[in-house]
């Protein structure tokens, strides 16, 4: 199956690396569903999350943090 999605979220430092730096991983997903799923559960963490649509996908999504939460709460 082809990923179409990915969520971007931050990791929490540890204190073994730089302080200023900011450390992110991201995952890749096969549907839309798949993807919020993953990232509701970064955002109750705590967490800094990103998502959106991998290209050549269109119509290319991206969807920063700050309207995460009208996105998890989109049917």
């Amino acid at each position: 199956m082809t990923s179409t999605w990915y969520v971007s979220y931050e990791i929490r430092n540890t204190g073994t690396g730089p302080k200023r730096r900011n450390f992110r991983k991201t995952l890749t997903f096969a549907t839309e569903t798949q993807a919020k799923t993953f990232a509701r559960e970064k955002v109750e963490e705590g967490l800094m999350v990103f998502a959106g649509t991998i290209n050549p996908y269109s119509p290319k999504r991206l969807i920063v943090s700050s309207s995460i939460h009208e996105w998890l709460d989109h049917e």
